[in-house]
């Protein structure tokens, strides 16, 4: 990401791994329990969050910190898409 206010990184891979991992505690919710899901959807909102306060203590702010942080959880999503 550029430090003066340029584009920051591409979330399109992020878009993916969302509707992937939105999927996947679909089924976790199906076969396992609501319980599972939300312990695995609180798996990922502690990663998003620990993933916002380093890129905060990091000097990131505002929307560009939020899509730095959205990419280092969801931008796995890159590798499904060919």
């Amino acid at each position: 990401m550029a430090r003066d206010g340029g584009p920051g990184p591409d979330i399109s891979g992020g878009h993916i791994g969302l509707v992937v991992t939105a999927i996947a505690l679909g089924v976790v919710a199906h076969f396992s329990g609501i319980r599972w899901a939300l312990i695995v959807a609180g798996c990922c909102t502690a990663w998003f969050l620990l993933a916002l306060a380093v890129i905060h203590v990091r000097g990131g702010r505002g929307g560009q910190a939020l899509r730095r942080a959205y990419v280092a959880t969801f931008g796995w999503g890159d590798y499904v898409n060919p």
